[in-house]
């Protein structure tokens, strides 16, 4: 964008943009800023100087220019809330001899007084539905929407459309994705966007309930069950999410016996509390997920065919980061500012350095490593900037970002991926992977924290 860039710093360029109503900003296609006009400079309350070779995420509120940028999609009249109002925004990409180079953006102010007005009648509507969003989202139990999912790569892209096409349906839909993907942000996408919206959202995780628990958490149990059992008896989660939607996670560690339970409740609609004469009918929605290889497990028996082809009516598979390279970067600053409004810490700005280390790291725990490796460098950075040294050591001593790594480093490295794929093929059985490693429970369990391994 060189050509494109020295044209726009023009001062007859400038001269115009300055003396016209709207506020202007220019990106290239990364999403750097590259002009914006004394309007919008005055109105963000920033300094031209400053804002220029900067990110224009750290700079502009919920802005979407740098997904313009590179998605070369306009976007006009769209309304943004920006210091402390609502503006309507104009995003229009744009292009040297056919090739995407960057896009401009425009914020109107030319009647304040009349925008004023408006502006106040917007914020009351706008005021309402976030009152009733919030009510909402208490009583249902979700809290994420497909708003949350950040990106503009075509599997994120892909994926939103995915969702958006199911949700309207009954289908069960089976998520998959490895660990750290967002499986759970997807499920709740689906609730969201669906005509159960209003009832029930219930997330059972199938992984971190005993399995003699497991039964009554999920269809409850009858007063007198057995030893222990309450008074009156409780309610299961499906009974909770009657009319709703149900969400079992890690449904691949999900025993035998529950899973012919769990048949019975996609087949019949109905299932019976623990120590019931009489089955209840049901009416939910089942969404489940894994990171776990069920066709590998259905070979070995340990996993029903028939409820496999139940649960898997639809399928979302949920891309790694490493495959979605295109989104590290606005991840990282979406995280930035998640992280720093949680801390109330003034970090606005990641250095190039620091990027490139984030872009060439593999992240095999994914968007939810990302985020924790954001959270240690605004911790640990000194200034308003995170730099390379405040991220985590283990993105610096990676061997994919660079060829000068220790010995040791690279051992280490080695170490860590021939444990995790040991992982992955038992299954993520820590004692079938110690076995088959030639090393004790305990110190699989010690090389798993040091490596950071997530599962």
């Amino acid at each position: 964008m060189v050509g494109a860039v020295n044209f726009f710093r023009e001062e007859v360029v400038k001269s115009f943009f300055d003396r016209v109503y709207d506020g202007v900003v220019i990106v290239d296609c990364d999403g750097i800023i590259q002009y914006m006009n004394s309007k919008y400079c005055e109105f963000l309350q920033v300094n031209e100087t400053d804002v220029i070779d900067t990110h224009v995420d750290m700079v502009i509120d919920n802005t979407r220019m740098h997904i313009v940028a590179k998605t070369g999609k306009e976007e006009i009249n769209d309304l943004q809330f920006l210091q402390g109002d609502y503006v309507v925004a104009n995003r229009i990409p744009i292009h040297d001899n056919g090739k995407l180079i960057g896009a401009i953006g425009t914020v109107v102010f030319d009647d304040l007084e009349k925008w004023q007005k408006m502006n106040v009648h917007i914020k009351k509507l706008l005021s309402e539905l976030e009152f009733y969003r919030k009510e909402w989202n208490e009583t249902n139990g979700a809290h994420y929407s497909l708003q949350d999912l950040v990106g503009i790569s075509p599997e994120i892209d892909r994926l939103k459309e995915q969702v958006v096409k199911l949700a309207g349906g009954n289908i069960s839909v089976f998520i998959r994705g490895e660990s750290g993907t967002g499986k759970e942000l997807i499920s709740h996408s689906i609730h969201q966007l669906s005509n159960r919206s209003r009832k029930q959202f219930v997330k059972v995780n199938c992984s971190s309930i005993p399995e003699h628990l497991l039964e009554s958490e999920l269809f409850g149990y009858v007063e007198g069950a057995f030893t222990g059992a309450k008074k009156g008896g409780k309610m299961g989660k499906f009974k909770f999410a009657d009319g709703g939607t149900i969400f079992l996670d890690e449904i691949g560690d999900m025993s035998e016996y529950m899973q012919v339970k769990l048949l019975r409740v996609l087949q019949e609609k109905e299932y019976e509390p623990v120590g019931a004469l009489y089955s209840e009918k049901v009416d939910v929605r089942v969404i489940t997920a894994t990171n776990r290889p069920i066709e590998k497990m259905i070979e070995r028996g340990e996993f029903r065919e028939d409820l496999f082809y139940r649960i898997n009516a639809a399928q979302l598979i949920l891309p790694p980061l490493r495959e979605r390279r295109e989104d590290l970067n606005i991840l990282a600053r979406h995280f930035l500012k998640k992280v720093t409004a949680r801390m109330n810490k003034r970090v606005g700005k990641i250095e190039k350095d620091a990027l490139a280390l984030i872009n060439n790291y593999h992240w095999p725990g994914n968007i939810r490593e990302l985020e924790n490796a954001i959270e240690v460098a605004v911790h640990l950075c000194e200034g308003d900037t995170i730099d390379v040294k405040s991220l985590p050591a283990y993105l610096k001593n990676d061997v994919s970002s660079g060829k000068n790594n220790t010995l040791k480093q690279q051992l280490d490295e080695k170490e860590r991926q021939i444990i995790e794929e040991a992982l992955k093929q038992h299954q993520y059985d820590k004692l079938k992977t110690a076995e088959s490693l030639g090393i004790g429970k305990s110190s699989l369990y010690d090389k798993i924290n040091r490596h950071k391994i997530t599962y």
